[in-house]
């Protein structure tokens, strides 16, 4: 597979990128899980997290994932750089260009932030959520965890609930699972459904729907208050009410042996009850572990400099 410079999103790569970056997060999974800490592969290499936004999974997830392929972290505190005197993003990169950074992580309130650092640098960059735009690594993890816990993913059918207006990872998750054959819903409040979905989306609007539909994997997503500009819903009881997993939705789900996702962080009460996170077929915890064996697959595929003429 011919290395690639930067990930920005999911719409931009090839099946046989998916592919690639899928099967080759097994072997790197297989290394940790037996206990070896550390692989040569980018030795001598440097990986800088550019989060402009907080991050908690992500950001630790990718340095463990760059430190178990021996690469040195560069730390950058954004909170307390030249960026809050006014330095903005180029001045920025420019900075880190010349400290021969080879890979920048990138989260960014502002979608195609990461794009634009990725025209301007020789560095390998990673879209870690940008806006409502994309979070492609988040859609490689959730696609490996499904298609490591189902025989087969073609046909199967996963319905995403939840605050879709304001997410990344619905957009992103929902693109790559139909690029792998599944079929995708979307249950939210009319408040929060985007006016574009994809026609290939089946729209829902209660959980009466969803049980019809017959899923077998519920993606609950996180509300994300802090990107409500005004209230979509009238409380967050009722929104728990209406739209959560709740311990009766739980009990359907566990008799009908459904598989319960969430990319966190978790929202206890809200989109979901405190006994989802004990629940036998969830997958909340195998989606942080898959996230350090996809991100060290994805670190070593890209190539910092490829294509770029000298």
């Amino acid at each position: 597979m011919t290395p690639r410079k930067d990930l920005l999103d999911i719409a931009s790569l090839t099946d046989e990128e998916i592919q690639f970056v899928l099967d080759n997060a097994v072997p790197f999974k297989d290394l940790f899980k037996r206990s070896v800490k550390k692989v040569p592969t980018l030795k001598g290499q440097t990986v800088l997290p550019l989060f402009y936004e907080a991050s908690t999974r992500t950001r630790s997830s990718f340095e463990v994932a760059a430190t178990r392929l021996s690469a040195d972290i560069i730390q950058f505190d954004v909170d307390s750089s030249s960026v809050t005197k006014g330095e903005s993003v180029l001045d920025t990169v420019e900075t880190l260009e010349a400290m021969k950074v080879d890979y920048i992580v990138v989260r960014h309130k502002q979608s195609g932030i990461p794009n634009l650092i990725a025209r301007n640098t020789r560095a390998s960059v990673i879209n870690a959520g940008d806006g409502f735009h994309a979070h492609p690594t988040q859609a490689l993890l959730d696609a490996f965890t499904i298609k490591e816990t189902v025989s087969s993913v073609i046909g199967r059918k996963v319905v995403i609930v939840g605050d879709i207006k304001h997410s990344r990872v619905a957009r992103s998750t929902s693109l790559i699972l139909r690029r792998l054959g599944m079929k995708v819903a979307y249950l939210a409040p009319g408040s929060l459904m985007p006016r574009d979905v994809p026609d290939e989306v089946k729209v829902l609007n209660t959980w009466d729907e969803l049980w019809a539909w017959q899923p077998e994997i519920i993606y609950l997503l996180r509300v994300q208050m802090e990107r409500q500009r005004e209230p979509f819903f009238p409380s967050v009881s009722e929104y728990h009410k209406v739209y959560g997993m709740t311990d009766d939705r739980l009990a359907r789900a566990r008799a009908e042996g459904l598989y319960v996702m969430h990319p966190g962080p978790v929202n206890r009460g809200v989109e979901l009850t405190d006994n989802v996170m004990t629940y036998e077929r969830s997958l909340i915890n195998q989606q942080v572990e898959n996230g350090i064996a996809v991100r060290m697959s994805v670190l070593y595929w890209l190539r910092p400099g490829a294509g770029v003429e000298a």
